[in-house]
């Protein structure tokens, strides 16, 4: 049946999976920070909360600017912003690898951000404007599992830092972005010429502001990445210490985990495929976390019991960003509007980001790990709240799809 699907999609897929793989190691500058995290403190002389900020720092600017980030993708073409994005990543990490302070290290860290939001804001539009309606539901669903595969892959890599010191992780994960970086813009030639419509950027992004769609999808994207990352920022050095493993090992299980959230986005795309509705996927995944997140923390559960909660957690997990992409269209004010409705939406992914590392380093540290959980609980119930909107449709969707699809293919490049 899957392979079936996936054949369907004719030609399309090769230029798909370039894309996908574009946000693939844009999410190992993501997991990279969390991988070396041990020789960092270690190098700097940093503690836990304060080297947890180079988690949280990779979404400063991007919790700011993805609205704009959004429109601009859509003016000077998703294509070049991707490629941009990759650029920008690029010149963080090489920057990051020259570092000699923590000061410095950061604001690398926040050049990086601003690169992965520019990508991942044009990655959708790439998408869309690449799959035929046929294949959206399965298209997006690829493209949502980028961040659990990089993350998996670039945890597997943990190993090579004691080869190559965490600055030499940095450099080869420059090195890797640059070279994408011309590998898509040789891939994705330029379609036929359409032109592009300049709309008035305050009285697109006000008229999202005032509408409820933009910011639900926001909201549940920052609930999300909070506490995910919450979890699996500071995982490695949590089974460091609970199951006294040296940090490649913590690295290693961490991966193993977080793979099973790419399945949870395989998954969801066929669940939506077959009609389940995206308010009830959503209250599912939102519960399983909470109750998981309760035991991950908890010092009565046996390592391994602690461990396999982890892997459910992300499973769970991976469904959510499914269903926020699929649901950008029916959400957006009008069909015009759906890149700056998905720019709202990684601006809450990018929040999340923020607090959920932070938080969670500054709660370990205070108050012991088990305290995090109850931060995990509160924001999976104010997820909940905010589910409640999907449990009715502002948009059939279907002329929302084509549009996004239209504007897709007139602005790749």
């Amino acid at each position: 049946m899957i392979v079936s699907n996936f054949a369907s999609g004719g030609s399309a897929w090769p230029r798909i999976l370039l894309v996908v793989g574009a946000g693939v190691v844009s999410a190992f500058q993501v997991g990279k920070a969390p991988v070396a995290l041990g020789a960092i403190q270690e190098d700097l002389a940093l503690s836990l909360a304060a080297s947890s900020w180079l988690i949280s720092a990779f979404a400063i600017l991007g919790a700011l600017t993805g609205a704009p980030i959004g429109l601009a993708a859509d003016r000077v073409g998703a294509g070049t912003m991707a490629a941009l994005g990759l650029l920008l990543q690029a010149a963080g990490s090489f920057l990051g690898g020259l570092a000699s302070g923590f000061t410095t290290l950061l604001a690398t860290r926040v050049i990086e951000g601003l690169g992965f939001l520019c990508l991942v804001v044009a990655g959708p539009a790439l998408i869309a404007g690449l799959a035929p309606i046929q294949i959206r539901d399965r298209a997006m669903s690829l493209w949502a599992s980028f961040m659990p595969v990089g993350l998996t892959v670039i945890m597997l890599a943990a190993p090579l830092l004691s080869i190559v010191t965490w600055r030499g992780f940095w450099f080869l994960n420059a090195s890797i972005l640059l070279s994408y970086a011309m590998l898509l813009r040789w891939g994705l030639h330029p379609p036929p010429s359409h032109p592009r419509l300049y709309r008035n950027v305050r009285q697109d992004i006000g008229e999202a502001l005032v509408s409820p769609g933009p910011w639900v999808l926001g909201g549940l994207f920052a609930a999300f990445s909070a506490i995910f990352f919450a979890v699996f920022g500071l995982l490695p050095s949590l089974l460091s210490q609970r199951i006294g493993i040296s940090n490649d090992a913590a690295s290693m299980l961490s991966a193993l985990a977080i793979a099973a959230s790419g399945v949870g986005n395989l998954v969801c795309g066929q669940l939506l495929a077959r009609g389940f509705l995206p308010g009830r996927l959503l209250h599912f995944s939102f519960g399983i976390m909470a109750i998981c997140g309760i035991g991950i923390f908890s010092q009565a559960l046996w390592a391994i019991a602690c461990y396999a909660l982890c892997v459910v957690f992300s499973f769970a997990g991976g469904l959510i960003p499914v269903v926020i992409f699929d649901s950008a269209p029916r959400k957006a004010p009008r069909p015009e509007l759906v890149g700056v409705t998905i720019g709202f939406a990684m601006q809450g992914n990018n929040l999340g980001l923020i607090i959920g590392p932070a938080a969670a380093g500054g709660i370990s540290g205070a108050f012991g790990w088990p305290v995090v959980s109850v931060a995990i609980v509160a924001m999976a119930l104010m997820a909940a709240l905010l589910v409640l909107p999907f449990n009715r449709r502002q948009l059939t969707g279907t002329s929302s799809d084509q549009a996004i699809h239209k504007e897709g293919e007139g602005a790749l490049w």
